[in-house]
């Protein structure tokens, strides 16, 4: 993994500290050539792997990459998955046979019937592979070297025990798609555990860590214990707290703990992007 990854949450309106700022947001990014203009500027900066989720607008961002392979050479995609609200709006919009046919990748028929024999074997992970193989249809012919589950499905299995669940999602992103599984969380202590328990080993973890303990479940001091005791690749976000800590000492406090392998911010501006850049290689 590079040492800085690209997010994309200042494209989809996601601000936790300011409604305001996320409308502006998506005022100005509701042209998928607004989003494309700022990947080129973390392009030329040196950014060459964008975390990103499986928002619609995501598919025409990876159709502008695949038409422009030769441009990008050596640009890589991390999904993030499932973008839960996109799920949601379509059984609003479609309902959920509209909403299956429109999402699952295949026959509708045959997809149909093989959630309906995974419901009566009480079977979620045939349900999950397919869910995986929809939202990956629009990365075709990218690279994808690492796959993200999203904390609301992370967390929740995390809450319920199904850690077969994680390991299956594992296996799944490496063998179709040969792939390194990655998981994001709320709660670093206890998915390390957990992930330990049931046999993944030095796994890809993406957890909010930042100076003041903002969404870090547990604790600062909590995640810092694990970060130096535990076998894992960190990867730490949020780590301004939603503009909460100064850059320099958000960025100096990160690269303090020992063995976080990336960091991922997002960012909508030039100058912005090259600050945060230029503070990570400076602290590192």
């Amino acid at each position: 993994m590079d040492r800085i990854l690209f997010g994309d949450n200042q494209f989809f309106a996601v601000n936790h500290m300011s409604e305001e700022k996320a409308r502006a947001q998506a005022m100005r990014f509701r042209d998928t050539r607004a989003i494309v203009e700022v990947l080129d500027v973390a392009y030329e900066l040196g950014l060459r792997t964008f975390m990103c989720t499986t928002h619609d607008r995501i598919a025409e961002v990876c159709d502008h990459f695949r038409t422009n392979t030769q441009r990008y050479p050596d640009y890589e995609f991390y999904p993030c998955m499932p973008y839960a609200h996109k799920y949601a709006n379509a059984v609003t919009e479609l309902g959920l046979l509209g909403a299956m046919k429109r999402f699952a990748p295949g026959s509708i028929v045959g997809t149909v019937a093989r959630g309906a024999l995974a419901a009566a074997r009480r079977d979620i992970i045939d349900p999950m592979k397919l869910l995986i193989d929809a939202e990956m249809r629009m990365f075709a012919g990218l690279k994808t070297g690492v796959i993200f589950l999203q904390n609301v499905v992370t967390d929740l299995l995390l809450g319920l025990g199904l850690q077969s669940i994680f390991v299956a999602f594992a296996e799944h992103v490496r063998r179709k798609y040969n792939a390194e599984p990655g998981f994001i969380t709320m709660n670093l202590p206890r998915l390390v555990d957990s992930l330990e328990e049931c046999g993944i080993a030095n796994p890809i973890i993406c957890s909010s860590i930042n100076l003041i303990g903002f969404r870090m479940c547990g604790g600062r001091e909590a995640y810092e214990r694990v970060i130096r005791e535990k076998c894992f690749r960190p990867i730490a976000m949020s780590i301004l707290a939603s503009g909460a800590v100064p850059p320099a000492e958000a960025v100096e406090y990160v690269c303090r703990q020992p063995g976080i392998r990336s960091i991922v911010f997002g960012a909508s501006t030039r100058a912005h992007i090259k600050q945060t850049v230029e503070l990570i290689s400076h602290y590192s």
